[in-house]
């Protein structure tokens, strides 16, 4: 596997740091079911957009209000749904190893939200963080990511973006920066590097920033 140098890194939430799986089937398989849809396909729409987003790929022809409203609702139902949300395994060590680097959370998830799932996963929130409430637009849209990046003073092409999801690999390819796949969805996307969890990956504090190593 490439060696990636940074100055700073760019983390997804879902699936990157947090397996929240289980919530997520949970709360889009009933909306599926209220609207018709199969869940299947559904399952391969939502993740890492946000649900008004989502809902636009899905029913392209709903009216958004009523789509922000589903939303709004739905947020709320996933953050008093905890139950089986863990962090992917390395995540605590990962984290860890990048006090002194640059790093932001670029999520889909809104404040109240992902500081549930990161509480439950027993992981520590990064100081920069990029939520629903930051943005404009949706991950596939690079918006989130080239905020993050602009929150830590560094240009687009200096960052590696973490991400598990094809909305969220778009995002940061269209961003500019590099990109790490984490888990199973992944690597159908083209990321730059391939890893099953983030216990592959290794960080090395560096003069300029981070060295980042993976292992099979």
């Amino acid at each position: 596997m490439p060696v990636l140098t940074a100055r700073a890194l760019l983390l997804d939430m879902d699936g990157t740091l947090v397996n929240s799986d289980a919530v997520v089937e949970r709360i889009w398989r009933r909306w599926a079911d209220v609207h018709g849809l199969d869940g299947d396909e559904v399952m391969k729409v939502v993740h890492g957009r946000q649900g008004y987003a989502s809902m636009a790929v899905l029913l392209p022809s709903r009216p958004m209000h009523l789509n922000l409203a589903d939303n709004a609702r739905m947020l709320a139902e996933e953050t008093a749904d905890l139950e089986g949300v863990v962090p992917v395994p390395g995540a605590p060590e990962f984290l860890a190893s990048l006090r002194g680097v640059p790093h932001a959370l670029v999520t889909s998830a809104d404040v109240p939200l992902s500081t549930a799932r990161m509480a439950a996963a027993g992981l520590a929130l990064p100081d920069v963080r990029v939520t629903a409430e930051s943005v404009g637009a949706s991950k596939p849209d690079p918006e989130g990511f080239l905020k993050g990046a602009a929150e830590l003073g560094v240009a687009p092409a200096d960052c590696v973006v973490f991400e598990d999801s094809g909305a969220g690999i778009a995002a940061g390819r269209s961003a500019g920066m590099r990109v790490v796949g984490v888990g199973p969805r992944a690597a159908v996307h083209g990321p730059d590097v391939v890893v099953r969890d983030l216990r592959q990956v290794r960080v090395e504090v560096v003069a300029d920033g981070v060295r980042l190593s993976f292992s099979a």
